[in-house]
């Protein structure tokens, strides 16, 4: 389905970002060109499409939850999400300890990994954001909608203009609220959107993101408030049309949604992976003569990102098989039987019902047809530091 699409394009896109910025951009080019410059303005073209779009689906996909009771879903869902986080960032603190040049922050003593795991959150900074976002839905699900978006639109704003301090990931949290409330707040008209898209409304809603891009640029606009929100938008608008569309190709629809399915191993273990890597790589790629270098300046990014992707569900698989389910999801306590996973591991990356998962989603929790009309997605531009 669209959904599943759009999270299999997102996690792409995520990992390429990191791989442009985290170790691409690190190497020493001396081809003369500016290829490597290219690949970096065309991930921070991105930018306003990526993390705003996964929220978004992870709107879609918390209805189902936040209809339900606190203690129906306290557990399964913010439970789950900060017990993923802590024991990532436990792990992503050591193995990247190994590698200390790699470009990305990490805590170096017991009251950095404190601060990474209470205020100011990791790269791993999805999972952290879902928690606090359902936490925030559910508890104001009384107050009119339009104040709780408005106010939120009004953080996204302000953070994108620099007037909050936003250490580490804290920025994305801010600026992303707005977007999951929206998916929240509109999914039926996000399911029509997306289950009546035409080739016009792709060509109309590419161009709208392409001019809004092009005319935040040319105007430096990029910090006026409100300027990121409004592109971001956009961008949503183009990436739901573009899903709905490439879903419906078995050709690329299939392979995208494919990872759409399992976006939580990819994205909890693509760091660490894409670190040692970097270790590997990096003085090979950056002592190439110059045709080995304008090779690898042209196809690096995707076949590296590729690699990362495939070497992400291979570690999942072996772990799986070792039995680590409880590194995907929250154990549970049987009676007699200790700690086990609490079923299939399905984290909501799409939403809290299901965004970033593990295994496909029951069709139970599904968006469906005839749900619409039914009551009821990094982005911080944050320079080579993400």
């Amino acid at each position: 389905m669209w959904a599943d699409t759009a999270k299999g394009a997102c996690i792409v896109l995520v990992v390429l970002w990191h791989v442009v910025m985290k170790d691409y951009l690190q190497v020493d080019w001396h081809i003369g060109i500016p290829l490597p410059g290219a690949w970096g303005t065309l991930g921070e073209q991105l930018l306003p499409l990526r993390m705003p779009l996964f929220f978004t689906i992870s709107g879609v996909f918390a209805t189902t939850a936040l209809a339900r009771t606190w203690r129906q879903t306290a557990r399964s869902r913010v439970a789950k999400f900060l017990y993923l986080y802590a024991a990532w960032l436990l792990i992503h603190t050591v193995l990247l300890s190994a590698v200390p040049d790699f470009a990305t922050a990490r805590a170096d003593s017991a009251l950095a990994l404190l601060e990474q795991l209470t205020i100011t959150p990791s790269n791993l900074w999805y999972l952290y954001a879902l928690a606090a976002y359902f936490v925030i839905a559910k508890a104001l699900h009384r107050v009119p909608r339009t104040v709780v978006l408005t106010a939120a639109a009004a953080l996204s704003a302000i953070t994108a203009a620099g007037v909050l301090a936003t250490p580490g990931d804290r920025g994305g949290l801010y600026q992303n609220l707005v977007f999951f409330l929206a998916g929240a707040y509109f999914r039926p008209v996000i399911e029509r959107w997306a289950e009546t898209v035409t080739s016009r409304r792709i060509v109309l809603s590419f161009l709208a993101y392409a001019t809004a891009l092009a005319a935040m640029a040319a105007a430096g606009a990029q910090r006026w408030p409100g300027v990121w929100l409004a592109v971001g938008l956009v961008a949503v608008a183009f990436g739901v049309t573009a899903a709905a569309r490439l879903s419906r190709s078995p050709a690329i629809g299939g392979p995208l949604a494919a990872l759409g399915r399992r976006t939580l191993p990819i994205y909890v273990i693509h760091m660490p992976v894409l670190a040692l890597l970097h270790l590997a790589l990096h003085d090979p790629i950056s002592n190439l003569g110059f045709t080995g270098q304008i090779i690898a300046a042209l196809c690096y990014p995707v076949v590296l990102s590729a690699v990362v992707i495939a070497l992400c569900l291979l570690i999942h698989w072996v772990l799986l098989g070792l039995g680590a389910s409880w590194l995907f999801d929250l154990p549970r306590r049987r009676a007699g039987a200790g700690l086990a996973p609490a079923g299939p591991t399905q984290i909501a990356e799409a939403g809290p019902e299901t965004a970033l998962s593990a295994s496909p989603m029951p069709e139970s929790e599904r968006p469906r047809p005839s749900e619409v009309g039914s009551r009821g997605g990094a982005w911080v531009h944050r320079g080579p530091k993400r």
